[in-house]
């Protein structure tokens, strides 16, 4: 109901010990159901994939220059420098890739929801 717009409120109790024991409830359900809650009402983890990948694509640029530094005035192992900055790029430019569809994907999930955008309270002529 806080998601559009409806007045809420807090029921206050005073919980009781538990009398039959340890709950049955698994962490492996405690966890789904956590997983659940984090992705059924936020894309904030694909925007945290998306950042991964432009930190990868950046740190893969600055070791680019390190490797091209070391390649003209130190002697190094030929092909590792090309080889590990190109996995470097190309992992980061398909976490960013993957990470602007999953952002569609998200929008359209939210929009499919149904959720009205605000709530007419009353209306006045």
């Amino acid at each position: 109901m806080p998601l559009i717009g409806y007045k809420t409120a807090c029921v206050y109790y005073d919980r009781k010990v538990r009398v039959a024991g340890e709950s049955k409830y698994p962490l492996k359900k405690m966890l789904a159901l956590a997983i659940e809650g984090i992705t059924s009402f936020s894309v904030k983890p694909i925007r945290y994939i998306v950042l991964l990948g432009i930190i990868s694509v950046v740190l893969s640029l600055a070791a680019l220059i390190y490797a091209l530094i070391s390649f003209i005035f130190l002697s190094v192992e030929p092909g590792w420098t090309s080889l590990i900055v190109s996995i470097w790029f190309l992992g980061g430019v398909q976490l960013i890739s993957i990470g602007l569809i999953g952002e569609y994907i998200g929008k359209i999930y939210m929009e499919v929801k149904g959720r009205p955008r605000y709530n007419i309270d009353k209306y006045t002529e």
